[in-house]
């Protein structure tokens, strides 16, 4: 028998779950400024060539790609056991590779400080240093978000694919399960229902976020970075905003 079946919207409680991504596109945020509880996906099989080391900027009005180097990555090993090799002299590469694009963009001072700050954390743990950064950028926005690790809960790690995703809801007391439009085939809707639960879909409205970078063509889908360097606090925190959570069977109909 399922839990409880809520009412009150404005009570539900959202949470979402997400493998760790490096300076993630302005879509991951969205995905965890709609959650009450996000949980980072960190005990699942490192994926090569994704984006959990790696992302793009923007240089000389194209998609760069820049990447954090990691120690013997595998596919064959967990996320939360893949550690980085990131050394002063490739860290200060790619602080100069940032400040040689934007040193022209209208918040690169802020930025830039932020940026530093991040990649001068101290830890060779992969996914501490993506929560640090996560946490750094919301607090950069004036946000406040619970993050947990899905290694750090007490679940069954038997459990894989959807069934792990509700056991994990099940354990924060979630109400609704909020997941990526792209991922609308690997779940179904009548498991998150036998457990009190709905499933939702963000669906990002593309338009409400775009920005003026420079003034080239806008090039859309790159790092948080590039978001954060051309627009201010109070603009990307409205980006933030700009989607809609609608039903698997409203996603499967665009």
């Amino acid at each position: 028998m399922g839990r409880r079946r809520i009412i009150n919207r404005e009570e539900q409680k959202k949470v979402a779950v997400m493998q760790p991504y490096l300076f993630p596109y302005i879509g991951y945020w969205q995905l965890i400024s709609v959650a009450d509880t996000f949980v980072i996906l960190d005990d699942v099989n490192f994926i090569m060539r994704g984006w959990i080391n790696r992302n793009n900027i923007l240089v000389n009005g194209k998609k760069h790609l820049f990447s954090v180097p990691l120690s013997k990555a595998s596919q064959n090993k967990l996320i939360k056991d893949t550690k980085l090799s990131w050394t002063e002299k490739e860290k200060n590469k790619f602080l100069k590779t940032v400040s040689m694009a934007y040193k022209n963009a209208p918040h690169y001072q802020n930025v830039h400080t932020v940026l530093s700050d991040i990649v001068s954390y101290d830890t060779d743990d992969l996914v501490d240093f993506i929560h640090y950064s996560f946490n750094s950028v919301l607090s950069y926005l004036g946000l406040q978000k619970e993050i947990v690790r899905s290694s750090q809960l007490n679940k069954n790690n038997s459990l894989k694919a959807e069934d792990r995703i509700v056991e994990i809801c099940k354990i924060l007391d979630s109400d609704t399960y909020v997941n990526p439009i792209g991922g609308v085939t690997l779940y179904n809707p009548e498991n998150f229902e036998k457990n009190g639960m709905e499933l939702r879909f963000i669906k990002t409205s593309s338009d409400a976020v775009k920005y003026r970078q420079f003034d080239d063509d806008f090039v859309p889908g790159l790092s948080i970075i590039d978001v954060l360097m051309f627009a201010d606090t109070a603009t990307v925190c409205n980006m933030l905003k700009q989607f809609t959570l609608i039903t698997k069977e409203e996603a499967v109909n665009l």
